[in-house]
């Protein structure tokens, strides 16, 4: 399997000395906490968007069920959630596994008693050539970027439309994590656009389905943003991904939390669709 170092959308490159810590926006603490009273639930938590949007999210007043994996590094996460006054729930999942994911969800309502935000973020990027790949990596894609997205969104609209229909907001929220890959497609990761686009076509028709009831589906496309995804990649696809972010300012996890936590914070009768964010410097 090859790959093109032209890729649009080598979401996430290297990670800076400084870019592993990932902390709640300094501005949190100052402001209100608009997600008092609320529940959240963050998929692919263990690390980069989803750590930083369950900081992001704790900070402003939700409790939040962060899920992944790396059950060592979700601990980790709850506990600097609790240092900072928040409350947070480690839930260790696989969600390619749709059963896990359903379970994930449970926990989360079972604990805490509703389920207002959704955050599904967890995902896999393995770019290369359709002809002569390694099947496998595309099915690794599939069922994590595209399925476990899914399963994540049917287990949690119940809750979500119910948290919709009273207080404290009245409004629930949905976020899909896609990518500048669902928009824009290039030699050398067909198979990881073809996950993202196909976020991009679920995310509308469900929004069509549930925002007149007031659950707002919004779908949020990074650019290149430092996190630890490249690392997934053979080693000459992955130096070809460094090569060409190396002089570009990226974007931080914290970044998109940030994006992210804009749309779960706007008044009931405002709903923010879609969100291309992209580093200043990235031109496709």
């Amino acid at each position: 399997m090859t790959s093109h170092s032209h890729h649009p959308d080598v979401v996430h490159t290297r990670p800076r000395s400084s870019a592993n810590e990932v902390t709640a926006p300094m501005w949190a603490s100052a402001g209100g906490r608009p997600l008092s009273g609320t529940v959240a639930l963050v998929t692919g938590a263990s690390s980069g968007i989803g750590e930083g949007t369950a900081l992001t999210l704790a900070a402003h007043g939700a409790r939040v069920t962060v899920v992944a994996r790396r059950a060592d590094l979700l601990d980790a996460l709850v506990g600097k959630i609790e240092s900072a006054g928040g409350q947070a729930l480690a839930v260790g999942a696989d969600i390619t596994d749709e059963e896990q994911a359903r379970a994930a969800v449970a926990r989360a309502v079972d604990t805490y008693g509703r389920l207002d935000t959704v955050v599904a973020n967890a995902g896999v990027m393995i770019l290369g050539a359709i002809t002569g790949a390694d099947t496998t990596d595309w099915r690794r894609m599939i069922e994590l970027n595209t399925l476990g997205l899914m399963y994540t969104a049917h287990a949690a609209a119940p809750h979500l439309l119910e948290a919709a229909a009273g207080g404290p907001r009245r409004v629930s929220d949905i976020v899909l994590v896609s990518s500048t890959a669902g928009r824009m497609v290039r030699g050398g990761g067909g198979v990881y656009n073809a996950s993202k686009y196909a976020v991009t076509a679920f995310g509308e028709a469900f929004r069509k389905e549930v925002t007149q009831r007031h659950l707002r589906v919004s779908l949020v496309e990074p650019g290149a943003v430092e996190t630890e995804l490249p690392l997934q990649n053979r080693p000459d696809v992955r130096d070809r991904m460094y090569e060409r972010y190396t002089t570009m300012e990226c974007l931080r996890p914290a970044d998109v939390a940030d994006t992210i936590a804009f749309i779960v914070t706007r008044p009931r009768h405002v709903a923010v669709n879609e969100i291309l964010v992209r580093p200043t410097e990235q031109q496709e």
